[in-house]
């Protein structure tokens, strides 16, 4: 039985008009908050009222790049500006692609601006690619489908 449904490996981050190799990307998740409400009288139960919709993190993995992109150049400019200045925010997109390397399904993080920049430990008795590590946060993110 074959089957249709998407891989995970498969995929690429755009920024500005420019594409990025990623390791892994996580964090792709929304989840409405709910406030918990005793009703006067009635000590069996709360009642469970939606609040808010929260989204995580994107985290972004990748071996380290020894020549610069504008994605770290975006990162640098905002965690070592300060907050003297305003944060600029840009639009991010995960494309999950098809075999055919045409894009399946993608995500795109609006009003987003890097909040951490990470690097691996460094290891003097292993032989291992230095990970970095982007994490942006976003204002919120919209799901598109190919057709």
């Amino acid at each position: 039985m074959e089957s249709n449904y998407p891989l995970s490996f498969y995929f690429k981050l755009s920024f500005k008009d420019e594409d990025a190799a990623f390791k892994e990307v996580s964090g792709i998740a929304k989840e409405l908050g709910v406030e918990e409400v005793a009703s006067g009288g009635e000590n069996r139960f709360k009642y469970k009222l939606p609040t808010v919709v929260t989204g995580q993190n994107l985290v972004l993995k990748r071996a380290m790049i020894p020549t610069g992109s504008k994605l770290i150049d975006w990162c640098a400019s905002t965690l070592d500006g300060g907050l003297y200045k305003q944060v600029e925010t840009n639009d991010v997109s995960v494309s999950l692609l098809a075999p055919d390397g045409k894009v399946s399904k993608m995500w795109t993080f609006h009003k987003a601006y890097p909040v951490k920049y990470n690097v691996s430990d460094l290891k003097s008795m292993e032989n291992e690619l230095l990970i970095e590590s982007i994490e942006l946060a976003y204002t919120y993110f919209n799901v598109s489908v190919a057709k």
